[in-house]
């Protein structure tokens, strides 16, 4: 028997779909369903590679985990990773298929929808539920025609709506309200409840707000989930972390994440920034470096842009002045290359041809190249002689994505993947690699407070792994006690 789906869709972004299906996701798996979590078309520069790599966006990977179930392209078909303001790398089914124009891509998208079905098809033969998750506002008007992630998307496989509101900001009438009266008369008899999110204070004290909304949206409001602090991948351009400005404890390890632009896979510092003794701040300005005790270069989509403005805003000039008197300085993909003495990109790759001078730090030059690595890696780090020593021998697990080839003239190799290759170059106190997941081991983050600032308290590091679990019952938790499950249960029985 096939699947039964239920889809949550939202008023807007940051509404909160991707943490609510996450926790559904668990809880429906608790309850003894097999489930499998659907986004027909994402877009973001947090993305995974699957264990066939194959690349999809990290907010079905931490779904599927909650769903207890191995991630898939399946679960994330499209995936959109933006290149510039008004293009993205289009990815069909874990693979590039082309770098795309936003109107360009509006007018093959239409095309997309038999990758998605054959998707969907395939989890819904071996599921019980899929939960589907809306990208957006299902009335963005202007788009949608031939639409794929909203309503087009609900009626395509029969679905059934929940549909979710952000309180939070303020508006919610006019959000959930005013999205319900823009709807056609058959997709507003798919919507068969309201959710009131992100609530702060006492819940009842909105009980006259239940029976308003019902009353004007004409179906019951299956819940008002509170504010859930929960330390959660989240969708990048979106997450508070990133302007996060808490102050940190002067023994504490104070670091400072580079904000590029085109920012990726920032989720690579979660874990570190989850260790009691650690303090992670993102930096987008020359005044905001201060004097960190460790800086990171995190991956991006536009290296050669994002390099270019790193040397524009002055920021490229202070992290080699804090080098050189001894702030040690990680990058991570994007971030590694630009460490280099080099970028070389012949093929226009990432706009015009030519060669782009790096930041000199690290003895490697980059090359880019058409096709795209994306694989999981399980290593071993090598051993490393300066700052970083007391990361040697250390094993870590991760994945990489990267279009560029770099090639190594000094220094020594950071990671040893055990088949006779090896990545990544480490001289000094300056350490490059293209390891995404480098933090998320419990000991890799204990040895490199140990070899930085040894004095910092290292109790109680948690691993990726171990944060994610605790962190993901904690939001089942909060989300079950808010929600009607008895009436989500029955949508999801009766159907449409």
């Amino acid at each position: 028997m096939k699947a039964k789906p239920i889809m949550v869709q939202g008023t807007m972004s940051g509404a909160g779909k991707s943490l609510l299906v996450a926790g559904l996701c668990r809880i429906l798996s608790d309850m003894g369903y097999r489930v499998s979590p659907f986004k027909a078309q994402n877009m973001a520069l947090n993305s995974f590679v699957t264990e066939d790599g194959l690349e999809m966006g990290r907010a079905q990977v931490l779904q599927a985990q909650a769903a207890r179930v191995t991630p898939s392209v399946d679960m994330n078909p499209i995936l959109l990773k933006p290149t510039t303001d008004v293009g993205s790398q289009v990815i069909v089914h874990g693979r590039p298929l082309a770098d795309m124009g936003a109107r360009d891509y509006f007018r093959i998208r239409h095309t997309l929808k038999k990758d998605i079905r054959e998707s969907y098809e395939r989890l819904a033969e071996t599921s019980d539920i899929i939960v589907i998750e809306g990208a957006g506002s299902p009335v963005e008007l202007n788009l949608k025609r031939d639409d794929i992630c909203n309503m087009g998307m609900a009626k395509m496989v029969k679905s059934p709506v929940v549909l979710v509101g952000d309180i939070d900001p303020g508006g919610i009438f006019a959000q959930l309200v005013g999205t319900i009266m823009l709807l056609t008369d058959e997709e507003r008899a798919m919507v068969k409840a309201t959710v009131v999110n992100k609530f702060r204070g006492d819940v009842t004290l909105f009980d006259e707000g239940i029976k308003i909304l019902e009353e004007k949206c004409g179906v019951p409001v299956a819940g008002v989930v509170p504010y859930l602090d929960v330390n959660l991948e989240d969708e990048d351009s979106l997450s508070d972390r990133l302007t996060s400005t808490q102050t940190h404890d002067e023994d504490s390890l104070d670091v400072a994440v580079i904000r590029l632009p085109k920012l990726s896979n920032f989720t690579d510092f979660i874990a570190l920034d989850a260790a009691p003794c650690v303090h992670v701040r993102y930096v987008r300005r020359p005044t905001e470096l201060k004097d960190p005790d460790l800086i990171i270069l995190p991956g991006t989509k536009s290296t050669v842009s994002d390099l270019t403005w790193l040397k524009h805003t002055g920021l490229a000039s202070l992290i080699q002045e804090r080098s050189q008197t001894g702030t040690p300085v990680i990058g991570i993909c994007g971030g590694y290359q630009m460490l280099g003495e080099a970028i070389v990109d012949e093929g226009g790759f990432e706009g015009r041809k030519g060669t782009y001078e790096g930041l000199g730090l690290l003895p490697v030059t980059t090359t880019f190249a058409s096709e795209k690595m994306t694989r999981q890696t399980l290593a071993r780090i090598g051993s490393l002689r300066g700052r970083f020593a007391p990361l040697s021998g250390v094993s870590v697990v991760g994945y990489e994505i990267h279009q560029g080839r770099t090639g190594v003239f000094g220094g020594d190799p950071v990671l040893d993947r055990g088949d006779g290759t090896k990545d990544g170059c480490c001289q000094g106190s300056v350490l490059g690699c293209y390891l995404h997941g480098l933090f998320d081991g419990p000991e890799v983050v204990a040895a490199l407070i140990g070899c930085i600032k040894p004095q910092a308290q290292t109790t109680q590091v948690l691993g990726m792994d171990e944060l994610r679990e605790a962190e993901i019952a904690k939001l089942a938790s909060g989300i079950s006690r808010a929600l009607d499950m008895d009436l989500i249960t029955k949508i999801i029985e009766e159907g449409l």
